[in-house]
């Protein structure tokens, strides 16, 4: 039975939630303040991560919290102030960063992640995004030979036991496949299943276009309210009132504020991020998406230019930014690789929404007949989209999805 559904939130997750409930005959209107794709979507480091089966855990051991707490790392800072608003979550954060608590939250994670690339495929195949698109993977690269071997252990197991494929190259191959990096390196591990993407905002646009070309309706205006209406809900976005028998709420570090005006509380924080483009100097090339595995940044050869991509910041979402983490990203890059000139006129800043359990929420609020949640993917946004989408779609359409549900629901932080 068709259904007129309302998506708040137009980044990869709406977006691939509008496509997946359109796809299933549903009216669907589509909301966000900008254009698809120009938030936390458009600035990641464009990885469909099929390899990144354990989530982001809260550092636990002495060494890891020595070397952060000067707060000078490329590949974590913080805020006080940051730290301090979003304790409780950080708190719950660090609990289950334990390594029991971990090792029942990967598998639940991993459940996800297996099914990124096929939930896309078919996306990528509607909105005629091949191009975007490569299909080689990217390159981890280690410094010594002590942290490459422990990060060779560890993909061992995530091979075993979540068929994730790899391949290890010694520093004579990686300095074949990558001959511009700098000498010396230790050697890489090769992530063979990962599709890396041109340009990471225009692959949401592309989604978003083949939405709207199939008959779903897309408005760009702020949302300024959102409450029941007749059994169902209404919202107001800009100077238009929407009214749909059901609401998907898609907005990412947004969400929870939208949330808490429906008397439902659900602990978010959020990670922020930074990125700029750089051309390369002469007569070089970077072929892969790279990551300094022991310092903490990307470099990804986009279309716009070489985007080097920064850890995360820990701070009030509202902050203003801060370049001194990029300013020091750039200079180990570019001992790294011969990077050139900036391209952009200023870097851009984007915030990752994050639960204290590294799981997103996605399903029925509680409580709260005919509105859905999907929010709070981490650092997975981009890559977990698709089947969010689609799973959304069938428990909306009251069918049981191949995926339990159980470790995302939204009533777990009760």
């Amino acid at each position: 039975m068709s259904r007129d559904i309302l998506v708040l939130g137009a980044g990869m997750v709406g977006v691939s939630v509008a496509w997946h409930l359109l796809e299933r005959g549903h009216q669907v209107t589509l909301v966000d303040r900008n254009q698809p794709g120009r938030e936390t979507s458009f600035g990641n480091a464009g990885i469909i991560q099929r390899e990144a089966v354990r989530p982001y855990r809260f550092p636990r051991d002495l060494t890891t919290l020595i070397r952060v707490l000067p707060n000078r790392q490329i590949d974590i800072r913080y805020r006080p102030s940051g730290m301090v608003q979003a304790a409780g979550p950080l708190f719950q954060y660090w609990r289950n960063s334990e390594p029991e608590r971990y090792a029942r939250i990967v598998p639940e994670y991993a459940a996800l992640i297996r099914h990124a690339l096929e939930a896309h495929a078919p996306m990528i195949e509607a909105a005629g995004a091949e191009a975007l698109i490569r299909r080689d993977g990217y390159l981890e690269v280690f410094r010594s030979t002590e942290a490459l071997e422990r990060e060779c252990q560890q993909a061992r197991s995530d091979a075993e036991h979540h068929g994730v494929t790899h391949r290890v190259l010694d520093g004579a191959t990686l300095a074949t496949l990558e001959p511009d990096l700098a000498p010396g390196l230790a050697g890489a591990i090769h992530w063979t299943q990962p599709w890396t993407i041109m340009d990471p905002g225009a692959l949401v646009a592309a989604y978003a276009a083949d939405f709207r070309q199939r008959g779903g309706h897309f408005v760009q205006a702020p949302l300024r309210a959102l409450s029941r209406h007749r059994g169902g809900w209404q919202a107001i976005a800009g100077e238009e009132t929407l009214t749909a028998e059901q609401v998907v709420l898609a907005l990412g570090p947004w969400s929870s504020q939208w949330l808490s005006r429906q008397g439902l509380s659900v602990p978010l924080f959020v990670k922020r991020g930074y990125h700029m483009h750089y051309g390369a100097k002469e007569q070089t090339r970077l072929r892969h998406w790279i990551m300094d595995a022991e310092i903490g940044y990307l470099l990804a050869p986009m279309r716009a230019g070489i985007r080097l991509t920064t850890g995360a910041e820990l701070a009030r979402h509202d902050a203003g930014p801060r370049y001194q983490q990029l300013a020091a990203a750039e200079a180990v890059a570019r001992q790294l690789f011969p990077l050139g000139e900036r391209l952009d006129p200023r870097p851009w800043m984007g915030a990752r929404p994050c639960t204290p359990d590294m799981k997103p929420v996605i399903g029925p609020a509680p409580d709260l007949p005919g509105l859905w949640l999907a929010f709070g993917h981490g650092h997975q946004g981009f890559t977990l989209g698709p089947i969010t989408g689609k799973l959304i779609a069938r428990m909306l359409d009251g069918e049981t999805p191949d995926v339990d549900m159980t470790p995302y629901r939204a009533d777990r932080f009760r």
